[in-house]
């Protein structure tokens, strides 16, 4: 039997503790400890959890070089349960659907720790709202009440003689723009969004503006956000939910070429499926437009090859399309979102990803804003929410 070690593998010592009256009776502090050795390997769904002797032998193997098993060996008995698990690769079973996810992992260049990160911090069937209720950090209140007292709101070096008052510059049309970026929890389900006004903010966002060839095959597209290497892996799916002209709907924004492709899918796309998107956060629910951000992690990583850093540009990227996307609803009058306490798995699955090489970073959204505030927005200054006259 010849096996080696999965691509990537992280073991974690994992302490559980569990409150146990007995032993608070007999004079402890009523915890008990529980040490397991947990398997975390990126190919895989979920941890799995090791014995000491299996751990400790799956740390001698190799991930690249083959090693032959006698047969009836004790290692061999080893080999088998973790074989069936994914941990190792037979030769003689390479064409398994874990071997297969071991070798596309191995393809795709990932840095390990951002692999094992990426992978385990993936949410599926999580409700977001109901967690926040039930850890009583729902409100502003109640996070300090809960929490304690939290770090200042802005580090002050305390350098005496050394600081410098700077002038109070005055604003202009892209000040008053960024003063009307207030992330929108009140959408008006009943107005639908123009097409033009749609399209106009996919190009602004997601676009592309112009393209530049390298030899065969190498082409850097020019967007409207920068991209680490120039590469723009960031794709855009949207679920449309009211849109003059299109049918409701999973669709793919092709940014070079100004294109909407819609899905085919089985997957019937109502409120119920929105919601388990969302993580159950209601005031996201009602947006027109709700964008996936799913990168195509190879084409970065094609470049930037089991780089420490090349998770994290993607990372940035997302970020920079949903400021993108904020300003350019904004301009538009809308009201826009961006929210990372999503079931990705959720989405993975409606999307047909390749999860080894392509994910999910975060979803974001526009559309108009109803006309009264049902949900709070953080809006201290009133430019959206004017204050009541006192």
């Amino acid at each position: 039997m010849l096996i080696r070690r999965c691509a990537v593998l992280l073991l974690e010592p994992r302490e559980e503790t569990q409150f146990h009256l007995e032993q608070l009776l007999r004079g402890g502090d009523g915890l008990v400890r529980t040490l397991r050795c947990m398997a975390l390997a990126p190919h895989l769904e979920a941890p799995i959890e090791l014995d000491q002797e299996a751990s400790a032998w799956l740390a001698t193997l190799s991930p690249n070089v083959w090693i032959r098993l006698e047969p009836g060996s004790h290692q061999e008995e080893l080999a088998l349960p973790l074989v069936q698990a994914g941990l190792l690769v037979s030769k003689d079973d390479d064409d398994s659907d874990l071997a297969r996810r071991d070798t596309r992992l191995r393809t795709v260049y990932w840095h390990p720790l951002a692999a094992v990160m990426h992978a385990f911090s993936r949410w599926d069937g999580v409700d977001a709202v109901r967690n926040m209720q039930e850890s009583e950090t729902e409100t502003a209140e109640q996070m300090r009440q809960t929490l304690g007292e939290p770090p200042p709101e802005a580090k002050v070096m305390s350098l005496k003689g050394a600081s410098t008052v700077l002038p109070e510059v005055d604003g202009n049309a892209f000040d008053a723009l960024l003063s009307r970026r207030v992330t929108c929890r009140n959408f008006d389900p009943m107005r639908p969004v123009p097409l033009n006004m749609f399209a106009q903010m996919l190009q602004r966002t997601f676009g592309s503006r112009t393209r530049f060839k390298v030899g065969e095959d190498l082409v850097f597209l020019k967007k409207n956000v920068p991209s680490g290497g120039g590469l723009h892996p960031i794709e855009a799916y949207l679920v449309v939910q009211n849109v003059e002209g299109l049918d409701p709907g999973l669709y793919h924004y092709r940014g070079d070429t100004h294109e909407l492709e819609r899905l085919p899918s089985d997957v019937a796309i109502d409120r119920d499926f929105v919601m388990e998107l969302v993580g159950q956060q209601h005031w996201f629910a009602d947006a027109h437009v709700l964008v996936v951000l799913a990168p195509r992690f190879e084409r970065t990583f094609w470049k930037y090859r089991q780089h420490a850093k090349s998770y994290r540009v993607v990372a940035m990227e997302a970020g920079h399309l949903s400021q993108t996307l904020y300003l350019a609803a904004t301009d538009a009058g809308l009201g826009a979102f961006i929210t990372a306490a999503i079931n990705e798995k959720h989405a993975e699955r409606a999307l047909k990803l390749d999860t080894i090489a392509e994910g999910v970073l975060a979803v974001c959204g526009f559309g108009w804003r109803a006309g009264s505030m049902t949900t709070t927005e953080l809006d201290p200054a009133g430019v959206i929410w004017h204050p009541a006259p006192a």
